[in-house]
């Protein structure tokens, strides 16, 4: 057995886990803005919630990087600074904390008490009830705000201008479906440049555009988000990488027609998972897997608390690792961090167990219990699961789990007494990893939606876990998972607003709409922690996370201004108007700026491997077709340098063949498309 003797130092010889004095809780409250009759949402409050400090992990300068101390404040002289990225601040006073000028300070939280009438009239509350001091000498109605939500600046930065977009996306939306341009045809782009997202759609082999009652509910909650609501995956999109085989020119580069139907159904009739059936574990390095977990793993999925830590190994080691919540969730992060210790899990020989499966099949024999369990616990252990599971490149089988985590969570949510206030943060990280992971699927493949979406609106945004332990078995980190909520917000509102079915779209209605979201983006960027901001320079990053978030950009971006190649592909004499050549170009930089280190995706393989796949074998596509028009080639960089990134990316993706039929898949279509692009460059002279 093992020996511990802080809650990351397992020892294999014995147990002493002794219960540590807990830490003083500090209480804090959330201010949600309100929908407006619009639906659109109110511009989000001052922010003031705290996030605990990382130090360094990862690498030598940590996971965020080295960087000088910076603070949040709540006035607004401070918050202008913030956004320069100038603003100091004293620091935080707890006894507890390591001075350490050289990481990113997060201000701790604290209580906000004050009512309606001292809010307003920006005075001090005393906080006394029934009626505070001011009340009474008003003879006023004294009333206090329920506990919501308030964030700080840094989280304010990373979220609250993506609601400026609300109103915009919404009228376009409006005017779509009546029928109404938001622009008349600019007289370069008429004749043939009209962007018909009708044609986009998929459609049966008769021809018949499959209709939108048949995408298959079978069940799983009620997907009640309306129409306004652009923040979430639409039922019918055009978004899948391999819809671009439906594009002009493009589909002329395979020999059969394709679709994302084609990848679910070969994930529908994969093999299942082999699981080992050993009863035995080896404990003798969980001390390395527990601190690899919150150093390399917890950063992206912020679902396990390093305070509370130890208690659960406690509890596991109790039952001997064979019931209960938390022995799940103890041996799930043992697979994790054993998994993030091995790299890209496309390197590890196919003759070998993944690393960290011994771990996970024994979690997973005890899931089938938990599975009838509806409480938070129960759905981090799925949410754990899941993340295994795309590690193993097994989406369906994720999706399984998730589906089941979307049901519990809904029936907590649905009624906020359900949950007890010490498992509210935790909830609410659970919450987003599912609709996070969700969203990931549903961009790829035609998959039920859940019926999860419809707290997207009501569900905090994560605060930080409040400290229980003297030595924590980590930090809380969430910079990068808040930055992740917000553009997975982004990207879904442009599925929702350029690709989800609808009514004609010109170029000259397209404009302002790819413009608000591409500044959309780039206050994403803005906002981002110093620490967090990435280069826009082509050198290759050592900081994982910022190498993702860049990634991520670039995708972002890509998704946005394509509908400009597509345009150019129906009608090679659309790039005669600047703005669509323009807009051509940035779309082609941000597909080369994915594709030309493409070993760089390794950074994200342990949460993004397939997601990211598909992504790579969409932006190469396209790629592919635009250097099959002459003015669109123009816009790339030179042919030989061309040939040598897709020759890497097909090599690449090769790699990952094996992980997964529809990996496999695609990794054939990719090269039977550059083997027929070459001939065809060869026989029309483009290609000597």
């Amino acid at each position: 057995m093992a020996a511990v003797t802080s809650p990351n130092n397992v020892e294999s010889t014995d147990i002493n886990l002794a219960p540590k004095a807990a830490a003083s809780r500090r209480k804090f409250s959330i201010s949600i803005p309100p929908q407006l009759s619009n639906g659109t949402m109110a511009p989000m409050k001052t922010p003031t919630l705290p996030l605990k400090s990382p130090d360094d992990s990862y690498s030598n300068d940590g996971i965020l990087g080295k960087t000088r101390r910076r603070g949040m404040s709540n006035s607004s002289a401070d918050q202008d600074n913030l956004m320069d990225g100038t603003i100091d601040h004293e620091h935080d006073g707890n006894p507890r904390k390591r001075s350490n000028a050289d990481t990113v300070d997060y201000p701790r939280r604290r209580a906000t008490i004050a009512c309606e009438i001292c809010r307003g009239r920006k005075s001090r509350c005393d906080g006394a009830k029934p009626r505070c001091r001011l009340c009474t000498e008003l003879n006023a109605e004294c009333v206090y705000r329920e506990p919501g939500i308030k964030l700080d600046a840094g989280d304010k930065l990373i979220l609250e201008r993506l609601n400026r977009i609300e109103g915009l996306l919404q009228s376009s939306l409006v005017s779509q479906t009546k029928g109404i341009h938001l622009a008349s045809q600019s007289p370069t782009t008429s004749n043939g440049t009209t962007l018909s997202r009708d044609d986009m759609m998929p459609r049966n082999s008769d021809g018949l555009e499959r209709s939108i009652n048949s995408i298959p509910i079978a069940g799983l909650g009620t997907w009640m988000a309306s129409q306004t609501n652009i923040s979430t995956m639409p039922k019918i999109h055009t978004t899948p990488a391999l819809h671009l085989l439906q594009w002009p020119i493009i589909r002329d580069l395979v020999s059969r027609p394709y679709d994302p139907q084609h990848l679910l159904q070969l994930e529908l009739s994969r093999e299942p998972l082999q699981l080992g059936t050993s009863l035995s574990l080896d404990l003798s390095n969980t001390a390395a897997y527990v601190q690899a977990f919150f150093e390399r793993v917890n950063v992206w999925y912020a679902c396990v608390n390093p305070y509370n830590w130890a208690s659960y190994y406690r509890m596991a080691l109790s039952h001997g690792f064979r019931e209960g919540p938390e022995s799940c969730i103890t041996l799930l992060v043992l697979a994790l961090g054993s998994a993030s210790l091995a790299g890209s899990i496309s390197s590890v020989p196919r003759d070998k167990e993944p690393p960290g499966m011994s771990y996970f099949s024994a979690a997973w024999g005890l899931i089938p219990g938990l599975m009838t369990r509806n409480t938070t616990l129960s759905s981090q252990c799925l949410i754990l699961a899941s993340a295994y599971l795309f590690y193993l490149v097994r989406p369906l089988e994720a999706w399984s789990l998730l589906s089941s985590t979307s049901m519990k969570l809904q029936l907590l949510l649905s009624d906020r007494g359900r949950i007890p206030n010490h498992s509210k943060e935790l909830s609410e990280r659970v919450y987003w990893n599912a609709l996070l992971f969700e969203s990931d699927l549903l961009a790829e493949l035609d998959l039920p939606h859940s019926g999860i979406v419809q707290f997207e609106e009501t569900v905090g945004l994560p605060g930080g876990f409040e400290e229980e332990d003297d030595e924590p078995a980590g930090r809380d980190e969430l910079w990068y998972f808040l930055a992740e909520i917000a553009l997975r917000r982004l990207l879904n509102r442009v599925s929702h607003m350029i690709y989800s079915k609808g009514a004609m779209t010109t170029i000259a209605s397209l404009e302002p709409l790819v413009a608000e979201l591409d500044f959309q983006l780039t206050q994403w960027y803005e906002g981002l922690p110093i620490a967090l901001q990435f280069p826009h320079s082509r050198v290759p990053l050592s900081n994982p996370v910022q190498t993702v978030l860049r990634l991520r950009y670039f995708a972002c971006r890509t998704i946005i201004f394509r509908p400009y190649i597509l345009a150019v592909l129906e009608n090679e004499h659309a790039i005669m108007d600047a703005a669509v050549r323009e807009n051509c170009r940035k779309a082609l930089e941000a597909c080369v700026r994915q594709l030309e280190h493409i070993t760089a995706h390794h950074a994200g393989h342990l949460p993004y491997l397939w997601q990211g796949a598909l992504s790579i074998v969409s932006q190469t596509l396209l790629i592919m077709g635009a250097t099959m028009v002459p003015s669109l080639a123009a816009l790339l960089p030179p042919a030989q340098q061309m040939d040598a990134i897709i020759n890497e990316v097909l090599l690449e993706i090769e790699r990952y063949a094996h992980l997964a039929p529809s990996l496999r898949l695609s990794s054939e279509i990719v090269r039977e498309a550059e083997d027929r692009r070459q001939l065809m460059l060869r026989s029309t002279g483009m290609r000597v």
